[in-house]
């Protein structure tokens, strides 16, 4: 067996190739990451005629993309490693503090050796990684409105604090469309009164009314906020980023929606779950093949208790590991508390598990433990979900 060790670096990677046997085919060499580069590392692979070859590299973003690619369309059996993984185990060779690309490079060669039970990266996980850029997309596009937002009601505050009072929310359109043509308490005071009704009515699709209209002037004539032109001229723009990032968070979404009706995917058939929270999950974890149990998802999410023993001890206050990706993580947690208030069955096991004296929380980790299970053998088998409680 050939084992190829690749550290994946921007502008050049490098490689260590070797027999299962400790056999050095390829001292550490670099190549450089374009097409040139990508073809000599395979003339290198194809020189070492043995039928059976694993490739590793480190899972690092969009720096080993590229070269994923070409190796995928070559169909070469390929390995990701976490780079925590990695780390750990080139310092379980060595006493000696030791980090190179080229030590890296045979490191990950190594491990290939040892890491005979993982399962190879599949040409499914590397075409979801389209719709996993989209769902993380959409959580920063999503992050960075929820700035603006805070930052909106701030200004409000300074400008016309009594408004909140008078709304449900000062983030509506017809609020912001008030706010850009009045953005102080002292411009809403001034304003003729049938153009202010005309304005929310229209916005509001006639929930907002003659009367709050009333209201909402009363409260300016008589409003402690303080007309600051600088104040004014960042709510104005505050409230156009909220307004692009909206259209932006909607165009993704409907990728998202798209995608999803290509994978028909059964995550989708579990109560509670939206189509955005299942490509989450779908994407996230990839090509469902690639794990051979629950408890691999879980680790992968990082999900797991963690466990310390030495002699007789045995810590019994086990904390979540909290390592691998966050965003499946914290997914599967917003999942676990929706399907508990949707799903007979998850719910009457959420009572189990609080009626057993556990914090919420801690019972809602053994949910979503419960609904990866659950998840796992609905890719597996691909049955819808059933509540059978």
């Amino acid at each position: 067996m050939i084992l190829v060790g690749i550290d994946v670096a921007k502008d050049k990677h490098d490689c260590f190739i070797q027999i299962a046997n400790g056999k050095v085919l390829f001292k550490a060499f670099s190549f450089a990451n374009n097409y040139e580069g990508f073809e000599e590392l395979y003339a290198k692979i194809l020189s070492c005629n043995d039928s059976e070859i694993r490739i590793g590299l480190e899972s690092t973003g969009h720096y080993s993309y590229n070269l994923l690619g070409f190796l995928l369309s070559k169909e070469l059996p390929t390995f990701l490693f976490n780079p925590l993984q990695t780390n750990q185990f080139r310092k379980g060779l060595s006493l000696r503090k030791t980090k190179t690309d080229k030590v890296d490079a045979k490191t990950i060669a190594l491990m290939l050796a040892t890491e005979s039970d993982e399962n190879a990266y599949s040409l499914q996980a590397y075409q979801n990684e389209e719709l996993k850029s989209l769902t993380r997309y959409r959580a920063d596009k999503v992050s960075q409105r929820s700035k603006l937002k805070q930052s909106l009601s701030r200004l409000v505050t300074i400008l016309f604090p009594e408004l909140e009072s008078a709304v449900s929310t000062v983030h509506s359109n017809s609020i912001y469309a008030m706010l850009l043509k009045y953005p102080s308490a002292k411009d809403v005071a001034k304003s003729q009164f049938h153009s202010l009704v005309n304005l929310l009515e229209s916005t509001s699709r006639g929930k907002i009314d003659k009367d709050k209209a009333k209201e909402i002037r009363n409260l300016a004539r008589k409003s402690v906020g303080v007309y600051v032109s600088t104040k004014v001229l960042e709510l104005r723009h505050t409230i156009k980023l909220i307004q692009i990032l909206d259209e932006e968070v909607a165009e993704i979404e409907k990728r998202i929606q798209n995608h999803m009706q290509e994978l028909h995917s059964p995550i989708e058939s579990i109560p509670g779950i939206s189509t955005r929270l299942a490509a989450v999950i779908e994407s996230e974890v990839g090509d469902f093949q690639r794990f051979s149990s629950p408890d691999k998802i879980l680790a992968f999410a990082g999900l797991s208790p963690t466990t310390y023993q030495s002699g007789k001890y045995t810590s019994q206050n086990a904390t979540m590991e909290k390592r691998g990706s966050r965003y499946l993580r914290c997914a599967l947690f917003l999942a676990a508390h929706l399907v508990s208030r949707y799903s007979k069955t998850f719910a009457a096991y959420l009572k189990k598990k609080r009626d057993e004296g556990k914090h919420y929380f801690v019972a809602l980790s053994h949910v979503a433990k419960k609904l990866v299970r659950v998840i796992f053998h609905l890719q597996r088998t691909g049955e819808s979900f059933s509540d059978f409680a």
